[in-house]
């Protein structure tokens, strides 16, 4: 999820936790400080754009981990502040602004390994866009409120901000299920394969919905309206080039990305090279994750992330107009 959102997640737990027993600005602080500590591993280097990508929400979003740093972040606030809170008193808040980080990273289509050690298999609900203002806005307002209103009143807007949001999480993963449902009774009708197919929102919104059909050496890409719910589906076809896949069997790059993507990945030929992409995040053919894998010949050692074209914030908003 977007930075801003986890950073007011965290504050916003933080503050229905503490409560009253320190001051306000104290809780929100060290709550987003620890709602964005672990995407601070995005700073880390592994070498090479395919293990950034892959390598990222990997031991700074595990469970475990974050588990048994908690109590010693909670002393070391403790100490820092003095003001009479013993260090179990922030435990839990700590501990809930921590683990709140890769559980809210799930519901996105990207992939969170937070099952590590145990397994490095990257969870993914794939409920919710990466940003989605009507999750992170009643975050901010409660926790804007109970600033400006202080003492219970305010506190209780905080937790009504956190309820809010939460819902927001449960009623994307409700349309998720009748989205899926229609769209495979639709695939059904026009007898399209449907044991492979990806469905997740469009940016900004839990009405449009996107879908992903992996046929063999072809996948399709169509869209669902929660305001258009029978409309048939309208497939747009495109090739996935599988047959440039087995000259790079054994390549680590070319199979991470299989892996990773769940097998929603298409590869082609571009500027001499093969390129690779992650189906799930983009669309149309311009996807965000796209790498050049070199030639079979010649692999790169390093692979580089290769640009993708964004459409501006307006044509996005058409385009859900039109899909709708």
């Amino acid at each position: 999820m977007d930075s801003v959102s986890q950073l007011v997640l965290g504050a916003s737990v933080s503050v229905a936790v503490m409560g009253r027993r320190v001051p306000l600005w104290q809780a929100a602080a060290v709550g987003a400080a620890c709602g964005t500590l672990p995407d601070l591993d995005v700073f880390i280097d592994h070498g090479d754009a395919i293990r950034n990508m892959t390598l990222h929400r990997t031991e700074s979003h595990a469970l475990l981990w974050l588990t048994l740093a908690s109590p010693l972040l909670a002393w070391l606030i403790a100490g820092l502040f003095r003001r009479g809170v013993r260090w179990q008193q922030w435990w839990l808040a700590i501990w809930l602004a921590l683990i709140t980080h890769p559980l809210l990273d799930l519901m996105t289509v990207y992939g969170t390994q937070l099952g590590l050690p145990l397994t490095d298999h990257p969870f993914a609900v794939g409920s919710i866009y990466i940003v989605d203002p009507l999750y992170t806005l009643p975050l901010l307002i409660g926790l804007a409120a109970a600033f400006w209103r202080g003492g219970a009143g305010g506190l209780r807007w905080n937790r009504a901000g956190l309820a809010l949001s939460t819902l927001y999480l449960g009623w994307s993963m409700a349309i998720q299920g009748v989205a899926s449902w229609q769209i495979a009774q639709s695939l059904a009708q026009q007898r399209m394969p449907d044991d492979k197919v990806l469905v997740t929102p469009t940016a900004f919104n839990t009405l449009v919905w996107r879908t992903v059909i992996i046929d063999g050496d072809r996948y399709g890409e169509a869209y669902w309206s929660l305001l258009s719910p029978r409309r048939p589906l309208q497939i747009s076809w495109h090739a996935r080039h599988t047959a440039l896949f087995a000259p790079l069997k054994g390549n680590w790059h070319a199979e991470r990305v299989a892996w990773f993507s769940h097998g929603f990945y298409a590869l082609r030929e571009q500027a001499g090279q093969v390129t690779i992409a992650d189906l799930r995040m983009g669309e149309g053919g311009n996807y965000t994750f796209t790498f050049g894998l070199g030639t079979p010949q010649a692999p790169a050692a390093h692979p580089e992330r290769l640009p993708s074209t964004r459409p501006a914030l307006g044509q996005s908003f058409k385009a859900i107009w039109e899909r709708l």
